[in-house]
């Protein structure tokens, strides 16, 4: 679906880091974390996701400190977290790494005690006794009415409002398919004056929403390939999804690729319980493709437990040995310095190697070249390789392969090779 707007061009080769506050650091404030960022920065990063900073609300609280996604006040910061100043702290200290910072909106619902329901409380559905109404079987929320123009102006005002006085790049918006494209095209028509090349991020594969976002989720490739990992389906059925996205997304739309998330990690299960050993390989098809690859808080640890949603669950960080810090480094510096990462790529598959559970790629343009090769056996491979007509090197082992020598690709069982190719 072509967009209303222009997506930012440093999307191309970007990618996005999503922030868990709580979770993060022992003391799970916004100025704890502002210690990791050098890390995150030397690793790569980009764009970071703050999962939603807003005060939560206690009426109808899970846990012991709620989710986030109840908010009390869209233009509050959760003292839970810090304070304003240190929020804003935080955002100019990305700024100053070159980074951009990017905040969850939930546009759909609202805690029941947020401050709405005594100021505008028409702007909630109500049921035939005039209460308000949890949205399915979300008891810790109320369901906006987005029938309301004037919540729907309020809304964008308190949108405005982030980006004006603290200097945000953009907006995730949760579940934003069940607020309705026109909004979020008010929205954004509405913000983009106030700063150029904001960042628009939503939770859907409706394709339609993306006249007003840039990127969209790809959960059918996640659920897809999490069948693949644990038997379920093939190798073919997985290049169906990525045909079907192929056809039916314009370039301009950017597909967000991740094997993990702040609802994936909670209540589904790490990528290690879904993915076992293919977790690494499913990692670096994210970066390796035409894409914006997301990586979740403690992912480049690895962190391999399910964090806890309503309750403190801080991650064990052991800052002296983030054992996939150079893992996603090497991925991210190659998509900034190839020209391959852009829309005018063309990828190739090499069908022949599917039936054999090896996912091989190659993206390709007038300039650069990178092949991918994912072994997605329960063993490991060996298997000569025809495509040397170029010289190439290994991103991560640095070893290089020069033209008219055949390549004997080995992988352990959920191994990965990337070559670049080189002059």
């Amino acid at each position: 679906m072509e967009s209303y707007f222009s997506p930012a061009s440093f999307l191309n080769n970007s990618n996005i880091y999503e922030v868990n506050i709580r979770q993060y650091t022992n003391e799970g404030t916004f100025n704890a974390f502002v210690e990791h960022l050098p890390r995150l920065k030397d690793m790569g990063v980009e764009i970071l996701w703050i999962m939603p900073m807003h005060p939560i609300g206690k009426v109808n609280r899970k846990g012991t400190l709620g989710s986030y996604y109840s908010i009390s006040d869209f233009k509050a910061v959760n003292p839970e977290f810090g304070s304003e100043i240190d929020f804003k702290n935080l955002i100019a200290k990305v700024h100053e790494l070159g980074m951009k910072l990017i905040i969850d909106w939930v546009a759909n619902h609202a805690a029941w005690d947020n401050v709405w329901t005594k100021t505008n409380p028409d702007f909630f559905v109500r049921d035939e006794k005039g209460n308000f109404e949890a949205p399915y079987d979300w008891e810790d929320v109320i369901q906006i009415d987005h029938a309301n123009v004037n919540e729907q102006l309020a809304m964008i005002d308190a949108m405005q409002y982030w980006v004006s006085e603290f200097n945000i790049d953009g907006f995730r918006a949760d579940l934003a398919h069940l607020t309705p494209l026109q909004f979020w095209i008010d929205a954004r028509t509405t913000l983009t004056p106030l700063k150029k090349d904001l960042i628009w991020l939503a939770e859907t594969e409706e394709i339609n929403y993306h006249q007003a976002f840039d990127i969209s989720f790809t959960w059918k490739w996640m659920h897809i390939t999490e069948q693949f990992a644990k038997s379920k389906s093939s190798l073919a059925d997985c290049l169906k999804v990525l045909n079907e996205y192929k056809n039916d997304f314009e370039k301009d739309n950017y597909r967000l690729f991740f094997t993990s998330n702040h609802d994936e990690n909670s209540w589904n299960g790490t990528e290690y319980e879904k993915y076992g050993e293919f977790a690494k390989a499913l990692a670096v098809f994210a970066c390796m493709f035409n894409s914006v690859p997301l990586i979740y808080s403690g992912q480049e640890l690895p962190n391999k437990k399910r964090l806890q949603f309503f309750d403190k669950d801080a991650i064990q960080w052991q800052l002296n040995d983030i054992e996939l810090h150079s893992f996603y480094k090497s991925l991210y510096d190659l998509r900034k310095r190839n020209s391959c990462f852009n829309k005018n790529t063309t990828i190739h598959f090499y069908d022949d190697l599917i039936s054999k559970n090896i996912l091989a790629y190659k993206l390709s343009n007038n300039i650069d070249e990178v092949l991918v090769f994912l072994n997605f056996n329960m063993a490991s491979i060996v298997e000569q390789i025809g495509v040397t007509n170029a010289n190439y090197i290994n991103i991560f082992t640095n070893m290089k392969l020069e033209t008219g020598h055949d390549f004997t690709l080995a992988l352990n069982q959920g191994g990965y090779c990337v070559l670049e190719k080189i002059i």
